[in-house]
Parts: C-alpha cells; structure tokens; sequence
C-alpha cells in the first residue's frame, strides 16, 4: 500500500457497512486498510501502536486526547510502529514530558502510519459496539466512496489470515536488556541463523541463569524486559521455527508470546508446540494472549472470533483458584472456548486435561487455563502490561518456579 510522506488537511473513515467519518490527517498522507478496533486505555498509546498484535487493525483510542507525553525510545514494544491505521479525537499539537524525543504526529509522519483526527470516537466505539469490529479505511487522498467501498471490498480481514509472519523476528536473538537504549535495536543481539546450543551463552553470563526460548509470534518486549528480571536469558525463535530445531537447544522452559490475528491461522506453530508438549512432557511452558489460544489448539480445543474484542488496561479477571479479581490489560480478537460442566466448574471444551484458572467477568470468557498434571500454563491477558495494571506479575513467578523445581528433578535424578 502506497504511503506518501506528507502532510494533509483532510481525511476520511469508511468502514465495511457504509457509515463514513469525516475528519482531518495526521502522521503521513495515504491510505489504511485494517479491521477498526477500540482500546479504553486512558494511557499506553505509545505502546499500544508498538504491539505487533495490532498488525492488520487500525487502532481507535477512546480517550479523545491523545499525544501529549510525546514518544520516548525507552518505553516501545517492538521495532516499529505495528498499527495499520491510528484513529483518535485530538492529537497533541504539543508534548510535554521530560523522556520525550519527539511528537506522536512527527512518529507517525517518519513511519508512514497514516492517521485520523476530529472525529466522534465515542460515536464510532458505539457503532462498533453494535454492529461488531469492521474493516476500515482511513484515506487522506481518495475522498470517492464508491472507490473506498471497492477496496475494503478486496480486503480479506483478518479470519484464517497468517498475520504472524508479517511480525515474527527474521532471525533468532538473544534479548539484551537495557534501560535506556539509543535506538529499537539495542535491546537484542542476533545470533546464528540456526543456533544448536546455549553454550555461546553460558560463556559469557554469571549466576544462575535460566535459559528460555521464547516462540515469536510478534513478542513484546516488555515480556522479555521482565523474563530477564527473572534471570532469564532469552534466546527469541521466528515462529517457523520446528520443535526439532528448538528442543535440540536444550532449554529450561519455552514461552510462547503473543502475537496477531487468528489462531487457526497459523497452523505450523500450532504443530510445533504439539510435538515439544508430547515430547518434552516436564517442559515448563508458558503462554500468553495468542500463545494461550495456540497451546489450547494444540490440546485439541477449539477458538473462535469475539464479537468486538478486548483492549484495554481495566478487565476484571478472578482466579478462581484465589477468588480474587485481578484488574488486566488486554488485547485480542479472538478467544478459547469453554463452558461450565454439570457441577458448575468452568472447563476448557474437549480437553479433560485442562483446568480453566481465570475467567473474564465482564463477559465469562476463559482467561486461563492450566495443564492439571504438567508444568503448563497460560493467560488471555498481557501479565506485562506496561503501563498498566501490575496484578498479574506472579506469572512469571511461577513460570521460573516451574522452571527450577525441574531443574532441581533433573540434578537430583543425576546424583
């Protein structure tokens, strides 16, 4: 799609059942094609266009203004910006925040993200709301509606779609941490194209760590931040990475990241987290929001496409094991099935095995499950959010608790 990198004073909205949106350009002139979707969040906008899970979506912010802290490098998900299209109330015509290098409108201007302001956003949440997310285009150069109509008419959405390999890394890399970087790059070094072992990695750290292959099916890198809190090293495969390949790396635990899209269209990675689960049985294996659909399929459960979603950084979660309500950041289309059995015990559909540990209570969707008898385990929700809620961190506590009680078995078994 042809982007041009230039102002505009004028823009249009058109989604797929007809209703048109006038309003003015930001970011860079052209056109966005993508299913419109809506996040809550008051804050986060800057992570939120970062998040690869936005890849094929055109982003709504409910909060009318939106752009006044600016952009820093400090704070971003990924390398680039990941939204197809970014729609708002009012964008900033100034920043004020001490960490920001520049304004949102200029990001978007250098990245060719085009952008759409002077809008009733809450009057198209609502249409969304109503009607369920819709494919959308933003245009600041086509003002024909026949000509729109036609083009979101050629637009396959985003059902059975492979989005991951518009996100996933081109190669593996060891994430390398780092408070302030200079540029996206800095927070990871590339490896071998195929690594074998984690003996390059050994040599160089000290302690204790542990050493976790994360599957990128369009990772943020706050879960890898937080990983490395953990004293993790983490070694990021492309999605198409085989179980062979992976396994022969020896790891400690495997984490599957999030990632956009339908789960059912990825198929080989769903394969690929079935053959390490039958055979690496002790694994540890942690997943979240499209990782979680993706073990549920390789369980042989079943997803399916919410009716609008949920984005945001305020959905009450409760563990059910606790009781308690964790308050969550979320951010996904689609969902696992499941229902409650005979007793009342929520379950996760055809997969006796599993046992559903959270549950949505806006609208009693499965937000996590775990295996009953193996160190497997997952959540809808982002556990990392950043900013956000911080409810959720004791996931990645018990990932590593996982992780060294096998470790532990394994010396144990040795001596």
């Amino acid at each position: 799609m042809s982007r041009i990198k230039k102002q505009s004073k004028r823009a249009v909205l058109v989604i797929e059942d007809g209703r048109t949106f006038q309003g003015t350009s930001f970011g860079a002139e052209g056109e966005a094609l993508g299913e419109v979707v809506f996040n809550t969040s008051m804050t986060g906008y800057q992570e939120i266009i970062f998040d690869p899970s936005y890849n094929g979506q055109i982003v709504t912010m409910t909060y009318p203004h939106i752009g006044n802290t600016g952009i820093n490098l400090t704070d971003i998900e990924s390398s680039k910006i990941q939204a197809e299209g970014f729609i708002v109330r009012e964008c900033s015509a100034y920043r004020s925040n001490w960490r920001a290098t520049e304004s949102l409108d200029k990001l978007l201007l250098d990245q060719g993200i085009v952008g759409i302001q002077g809008i009733d956003t809450r009057a198209l949440t609502l249409h969304i709301r109503e009607k369920g997310a819709l494919k959308g285009i933003i245009s600041t150069i086509d003002f024909n509606y026949e000509s729109l109509m036609n083009k979101l008419y050629k637009f396959p959405g985003l059902v059975g779609r492979d989005l991951v390999k518009n996100v996933t890394t081109a190669k593996s890399y060891i994430f390398k941490p780092g408070s302030e970087p200079e540029s996206p790059t800095d927070y990871y070094v590339y490896t071998q194209d195929k690594p074998e072992s984690f003996e390059h990695w050994q040599a160089d750290d000290s302690g204790d760590k542990h050493y976790v292959v994360a599957i990128d099916c369009g990772i943020k890198y706050n879960i890898l931040r937080i990983l490395s809190y953990f004293n993790c090293s983490v070694l990021v495969v492309p999605a198409s990475y085989s179980s062979a390949k992976i396994l022969c790396l020896n790891p400690d635990g495997i984490f599957i990241s999030n990632g956009p899209g339908d789960p059912e269209g990825v198929p080989y990675v769903t394969q690929t987290v079935k053959d390490i689960l039958e055979q690496q049985p002790d694994l540890p294996v942690f997943g979240i929001c499209l990782g979680h659909q993706i073990l549920a399929l390789a369980f042989g459960g079943q997803t399916y496409k919410l009716k609008f979603g949920h984005r945001g950084a305020n959905h009450p979660a409760i563990n059910l094991a606790t009781g308690k309500i964790e308050i969550t950041t979320q951010n996904h289309g689609f969902c696992v099935s499941g229902s409650k059995d005979e007793n009342g015990r929520w379950q996760i559909d055809g997969c006796p095995d599993l046992e559903v540990t959270h549950v949505n209570l806006n609208d009693n969707t499965i937000e996590g499950f775990r295996h009953k008898s193996r160190p497997v385990f997952c959540v809808q929700y982002h556990p990392e959010s950043s900013p956000g809620p911080h409810d959720s961190w004791y996931l990645f506590r018990s990932f590593i608790r996982f992780i060294e009680q096998r470790k532990a078995a394994l010396i144990g078994s040795a001596t």
